[in-house]
């Protein structure tokens, strides 16, 4: 019998076609301008977040924020010499704080980001009466001397171990301190940060050091010894010579 014909053979399956990569979106210096302008970031920072994100402006900020967050604290180590004094008056004029706030680079300095930042400390400051130096190191070790002798001496601490009085009166100080220190007070505009957390963030987004140097406070009459007025009695007494 002749042998049967070898079945044909299937036909080997397409390659599937490979999609086309897409084309990296063309950034233009004006979005590397606006996305620098909203963000202060460095030239090439801006224009590597953009390429990233594939041009979109509000998605770039979002990466060099998140990309700032974790090289923030390295930042703290820089010099920031540049920056602005920025003033804040409340509404009345009878409080008014006159802030100097730093930054690296004089174009960051002129940036919206970091003006609207020096706007928010030098109004957290009035907002803060109770505060009187920028950082916890700043507070004064003599009148934190002064002020544990007096807690040292309360009737509620008489009595206990010295021991247990010393990690009492040391708990008590850390947070008059903190009440006088402005990083540690909770941000104005989210009191879920402190103003040192919002400083942090605004030093990620912006890609700088930014820094409180100083700060003055002025509260109208402060210094001005005001005498007490005397009762209509009182001056009736003065009066008749019968005081």
């Amino acid at each position: 019998e002749p042998e049967p014909e070898p079945e044909p053979e299937p036909e080997p399956a397409p390659e599937p076609v490979k999609a086309e990569a897409a084309a990296p979106a063309k950034i233009s210096a004006k979005d590397v301008k606006a996305l620098r302008d909203a963000t202060g970031a460095g030239m090439m920072d801006a224009k590597k977040a953009l390429t990233e994100c594939n041009g979109d402006i509000e998605e770039a900020k979002d990466y060099l924020k998140k990309k700032g967050m974790a090289s923030a604290d390295k930042k703290q180590g820089r010099v920031a010499a540049e920056g602005k004094v920025v003033t804040y008056i409340h509404l009345g004029a009878k409080l008014g704080v006159i802030c100097e706030v730093n930054c690296e680079t004089d174009f960051v300095a002129r940036g919206e980001k970091f003006q609207e930042v020096a706007n928010d400390i030098a109004m957290q400051i009035a907002a803060s009466p109770s505060v009187e130096v920028v950082s916890l190191e700043d507070v004064s070790e003599e009148m934190l001397d002064r002020e544990r002798k007096i807690e040292m001496e309360k009737e509620d601490l008489q009595g206990k171990p010295d021991e247990i009085k010393a990690k009492i009166v040391d708990g008590r100080i850390g947070k008059i301190a903190k009440t006088l220190a402005l990083l540690e007070q909770p941000f104005i505009k989210d009191t879920n940060m402190s103003v040192s957390d919002y400083i942090k963030s605004a030093t990620a987004e912006i890609g700088e050091k930014i820094a409180v140097a100083r700060f003055t406070k002025f509260e109208l009459g402060a210094t001005i010894v005001k005498e007490e007025k005397k009762s209509f009695a009182e001056e009736i007494a003065e009066v008749t010579g019968k005081a």
